[in-house]
């Protein structure tokens, strides 16, 4: 069957269509303020990851790539072309465990799509609200990819859930801004298509580092290449999701390509997005709820534990048992939170405090069981104290989940803290009140200036 035979599904003809529209769209109030919280989320967790290894080493090596001076290398003052800015930031965003999550689609969606958006509005001078329209569609193209090709096939099959949602989020991001028409976005979607990729042993990275790569940067390059391609004059494939070799037949074993268009325009990926309150593993998240929620009722000192027994998901459990670094190590982080009474940024990345002997000593009171029957996300922990009573929290809604959304302050709260001691205190406060009015924001590049350090 040739390429002339094949129609174009109408699916591709809607979601090409959407896509090319979606720059000019008037969005729903909700959608707005989440789009704000996830953006100014994630440039905060980009300027924040330049100070830990994995964005050191990122730095460095985009730094040797010279090109194109088309957008910023934030918590720097290297700028650079869209292309390599999207995979460096993109990177950084996920240098360690601070940035969003999209639970239904088992991704980290915005450390790939608000990168690449950051980096084509600068590249094509893009309005504040162009760039926040981009920032929202990422997330919902993200999230549906994976809907479509089935989030539990895609895991089992040993398919990164990953790498796929952030690829396609990016390259709608970035295809929006490229201001790419619809029969363009049909073949930047099969550019798309060709590049995405990602296996399921990110798990055994032990630095961070490919990570980082694979949630982040790949998908953020992939995605702004395919767009910018395009926009160069590129043409390919007009469907890629239908026909012989498709994209479905190759990644799927239960294809819903519906899926890709379902509630487009009503219902918003970026809204049932997390924002992570604690700068930690996803599956760590609750297990500190619970501790903070026990410690407002109960003396929760070390001297007053005997034992604490955390109960998480059997399909979360391993991700965070005993682990080397300290913000994905739930031990360590329980630890810190008993001994230190909370949990920062800071705190959580200081390695050296994984071989304190206080805490060293605390983890041997810690027992982790993984459960069949608990829900991701989700987690019950006991304590047992001095006196032999056994108090319990259960978190079903972390803070930060739709079900317990956090609030405008407390996103602002944690954006400054973790950007104010790279970009400086006023600049800090600057771009974060920029973002909550980014409609008035006539070109993203003036936004620049605040996210040099």
């Amino acid at each position: 069957m040739s390429e002339k035979e094949i129609e174009t599904s109408e699916v591709m003809k809607k979601l090409a269509a959407y896509i090319a529209g979606a720059s000019k769209m008037k969005l729903p109030e909700d959608a707005i303020e989440h789009g704000k919280y996830h953006l100014i989320d994630t440039v905060a967790s980009v300027i924040s990851g330049t100070r830990l290894t994995p964005g050191e080493m990122t730095i460095k090596y985009i730094k040797t790539l010279g090109g194109t001076k088309e957008a910023l290398l934030l918590g720097t003052n290297y700028v650079t072309t869209a292309v390599n800015a999207a995979l460096g930031n993109a990177m950084i965003a996920h240098a360690d465990e601070t940035d969003d999550s999209h639970k239904e689609s088992r991704s980290h969606i915005g450390c790939g799509a608000v990168p690449a958006a950051l980096a084509m509005a600068e590249r094509e001078g893009r309005s504040g609200r162009e760039f926040l329209n981009a920032v929202v569609l990422g997330y919902d193209i993200g999230a549906r990819t994976n809907f479509s090709i089935g989030v539990h096939s895609m895991y089992d099959a040993g398919h990164s859930t990953h790498t796929f949602a952030p690829t396609f989020g990016a390259a709608a991001s970035a295809m929006s801004l490229a201001g790419l028409n619809a029969d363009q976005v049909r073949w930047g979607i099969s550019y798309t298509a060709q590049q995405v990729g990602g296996i399921n042993c990110w798990q055994r990275d032990l630095d961070h580092v490919e990570k980082g790569f694979d949630f982040g940067g790949m998908g953020a390059r992939n995605g702004v290449t395919a767009a910018t391609m395009v926009q160069a004059g590129f043409t390919g494939v007009d469907d890629v999701f239908v026909g012989p070799r498709n994209f479905y037949s190759t990644y799927s074993t239960e294809p819903r390509p519906e899926q890709m268009i379902d509630g487009l325009g009503k219902r918003f990926e970026v809204i049932q997005t997390n924002i992570k309150k604690w700068t930690v593993g996803s599956p760590i998240q609750a297990p500190l709820d619970c501790i903070e929620e026990l410690q407002k009722k109960h003396d929760l000192s070390e001297g007053n534990i005997k034992h604490i027994k955390l109960r998480l998901s059997d399909m979360e459990s391993p991700v965070v048992d005993d682990r080397h670094m300290a913000d994905i190590c739930i031990q360590h982080m329980v630890s810190l939170m008993i001994l230190d009474g909370t949990a920062t940024f800071a705190s959580a990345h200081d390695e050296e405090r994984m071989t304190e002997p206080a805490i060293v000593e605390f983890r041997k009171r810690i027992e982790l069981v993984g459960e069949p029957d608990i829900p991701r996300r989700n987690a019950i922990v006991e304590v047992t104290l001095g006196n032999g009573e056994v108090v319990s929290h259960t978190q079903v809604a972390v803070r930060g989940t739709p079900d317990n959304p956090m609030n405008r302050q407390e996103v602002d709260d944690k954006a400054y803290d973790l950007m104010a001691p790279i970009v400086s205190k006023d600049n800090a406060r600057t771009l974060i009140d920029k973002v909550w009015d980014i409609e008035k924001v006539e070109n993203v590049r003036d936004l620049r200036p605040l996210m040099i350090a």
